[in-house]
């Protein structure tokens, strides 16, 4: 092993000085902005006191934020000895952290603009012991060569282990090895992906959130009140402002997955799934096959008719995406045919063509009736408060029979072995296999409607991320579900 010593990019300071700024400026926007702009720098101005305080306190921060990143930039260093990534930081209390190279479970790679700006990565150290899913040790800025060095050095090392004699090998011959890749979206799947995404729900709601801040300064009344007056020039128009705003925020929708996903290829590796993506921000996550809980099969019902899936892994601990993020798009927009054959390359020993034991007929009434119970009122509430219009709203009867009758048709199960294959649906199709090893616990619930129908409804839960993630299907035999509760038993 190298003795060497490596030091972070300097660029490492401004990164970590410009994080902790930009914590900073949402919270300073909402008080300059609650307070009506009402700001002065003029001594004899009544809001002199407050805008020095405020602009005081923040110099204050800022100033402390561009010492602590130099300081730590300054005093992060690592170096590798003894089969182990050996880190050490800190001007005060000096931090020192020792990560055995075959403990090491991934390396994340992250490039922002800053870091594609001077030709630098972040590296993020993974391992199965990872809390509060937060990297070991993060690599602020490096060079992609370091980082190289550290790849190089984690193989070399695990493949010593494995096969003594790799000592004699040189580490060009360690080293060059393809990496093959198993799926990457095109273009064309791109912008599929991107039109049929509903992102536009995330859209919405992030607008809402961020009005809500500025709660205070808004005049909702006078809004609602101008609001009101315009609904009353006519109904065509109001339909028609409301669709703009829809397009609008699908077309944003589609711009943020267009940068999110952009160049998604999917490579495998030492038993390790490879995934890159991005085009501001570039992204390598590693998620080892041995992490992977259960595995999601997603089709909406735009995709579905057209013959695509989404296909999603659930992975216990860290996997390099946000902390507590349990779920990885796979195969983010895949022809259902072509994610079978992929899946039985990676995952043999799984049954990929389950033949589903379904609800019974006399269980379709559980799919609709509670729908009915919080239907009613609204249905009511529009018909008189907005008659004639309102009754529109009674289309809501037999759109929820169809989507209950939807729902009852796609429920059921399999039992092959040592898996359990669940699929159900709320609007998408959702076809979920696991492994009976996999799975943490299970759960039935009967009401009593459903005891007299003889029907039960059972739920898994496999681990993933900081929580779990429950499969369900409801309203199954009853004989069934106690067979699944009795397989299940150890």
């Amino acid at each position: 092993m190298s003795n060497d010593v490596y030091r972070l990019h300097p660029v490492a300071a401004i990164i970590s000085s410009v994080k902790a700024l930009k914590s900073m400026i949402l919270p300073v926007a909402i008080i300059v902005i609650t307070n009506g702009f009402n700001f002065s720098f003029n001594y004899r101005s009544e809001y002199f006191f407050e805008t020095v305080l405020l602009f005081g306190v923040w110099g204050v921060a800022a100033i402390l934020a561009l010492v602590g990143g130099l300081i730590k930039w300054r005093t992060f260093v690592y170096w590798f000895e003894e089969g182990e990534l050996r880190v050490t930081y800190g001007l005060f209390v000096k931090k020192k952290r020792y990560i055995p190279f075959e403990r090491i479970q991934s390396l994340n790679y992250h490039e922002g603009i800053f870091h594609r700006i001077f030709g630098l990565v972040k590296v993020q150290v993974e391992t199965a012991g990872n809390k509060g899913g937060k990297p070991e040790v993060e690599l602020t800025a490096i060079r992609k060569v370091a980082a190289d060095v550290i790849e190089q050095e984690m193989r070399r090392a695990k493949t010593q282990m494995a096969q003594p004699s790799a000592l004699e090998q040189s580490p060009e011959q360690i080293e060059d090895v393809s990496i093959p890749v198993i799926y990457h979206m095109s273009m064309r799947d791109l912008l599929v992906l991107a039109t049929t995404s509903g992102g536009i729900g995330v859209v919405l709601s992030g607008l809402a959130a961020v009005v809500s801040q500025f709660s205070d300064i808004i005049p909702y009344e006078e809004v609602f009140h101008e609001l009101a007056d315009f609904a009353k020039v006519g109904a065509f128009l109001v339909a028609l402002t409301v669709m703009f705003v829809l397009i609008v925020a699908w077309f944003i929708s589609v711009i943020i997955t267009l940068v999110n996903y952009y160049d998604y290829t999917v490579r495998i590796e030492d038993e390790k799934l490879m995934i890159t993506k991005g085009l501001l921000e570039k992204k390598r996550i590693t998620l080892p096959l041995n992490r992977i809980q259960a595995i999601r099969i997603v089709e909406n019902p735009l995709r579905q008719l057209f013959g695509f899936a989404t296909v999603i892994v659930e992975s216990a601990g860290g996997n390099g995406e946000k902390a507590g993020d349990k779920k990885i798009a796979l195969f983010p927009l895949i022809k259902k045919r072509d994610c079978v054959e992929t899946l039985v390359q990676l995952f043999p020993e799984m049954n990929w063509h389950p033949t589903m034991t379904r609800a019974p007929k006399r269980a379709r009434p559980f799919f609709y009736r509670i729908d009915f119970l919080w239907l009613v009122p609204i249905m009511g509430a529009c018909s008189y408060f907005f008659y004639p219009y309102g009754l529109l709203s009674l289309v809501l009867i037999p759109l929820t029979l169809l989507l209950g009758i939807w729902q009852h048709r796609t429920a059921g199960y399999m039992i092959d072995g040592k898996q359990l294959t669940m699929q159900y649906r709320i609007f998408s199709r959702i076809t979920l296999f696991m492994e009976k090893k996999r799975i943490q616990s299970m759960e039935s619930s009967q009401t009593y409607f459903q005891k007299r129908k003889q029907v039960m409804s059972i739920k898994a839960t496999v681990m993933s991320g900081m929580s779990g993630m429950t499969g369900h299907v409801p309203s199954v035999e009853q004989q069934d579900a106690e067979a699944i509760l009795s397989w299940f038993e150890h």
